[in-house]
């Protein structure tokens, strides 16, 4: 199986407010980079945006993909297996449901579980503005898509 890495970020101009969402894929010697953002969001709602829109882009699977994120919240999902927790409590059945424990951002999160049940999916996090170059260009161009929503959205 190929190996896919994807580098996410989010940002938000006030929490809510406008917001950006960037990602860039590398797989072997293609790359690409995806943004895009809402006039008001949160941001965490923009991190796992990113994350969605970066798994949606690939096309073939399975396929080993590699996610790299500077969003605790989203990578702990994963790797301290909160997921599994919420699925079972019922909070990802239904996102119109006014549960009180209902977790933010469950519309989105059901969209991530769909995608990553088609691949072999590992959740790593990087440290934020730590002078990774690919954090630093997904910070880049989630704060730019931000500032674009924010003057123009």
């Amino acid at each position: 199986m190929k190996t896919v890495r994807i580098y996410t970020d989010g940002s938000c101009l006030g929490n809510p407010g406008p917001g950006g969402w960037a990602a860039c894929l590398k797989c072997d010697k293609q790359y690409k980079e995806i943004s895009g953002g809402a006039k008001h969001t949160t941001n965490n709602a923009m991190e796992l945006t990113a994350i969605l829109e970066a798994l949606k882009c690939l096309k073939k699977s399975p396929l080993i993909v590699e996610i790299y994120s500077d969003s605790k919240y989203a990578v702990d999902a994963f790797r301290k297996d909160w997921i599994s927790n919420w699925r079972a409590k019922g909070f990802l059945k239904n996102p119109l449901s006014p549960n009180p424990e209902y977790i933010p951002n469950a519309k989105i999160w059901i969209e991530i579980l769909k995608e990553v049940e088609k691949h072999d999916v590992y959740f790593n996090w990087v440290k934020g503005h730590s002078e990774d170059a690919m954090n630093e260009r997904c910070d880049q161009l989630a704060k730019a898509a931000a500032r674009w929503y924010r003057d123009n959205g």
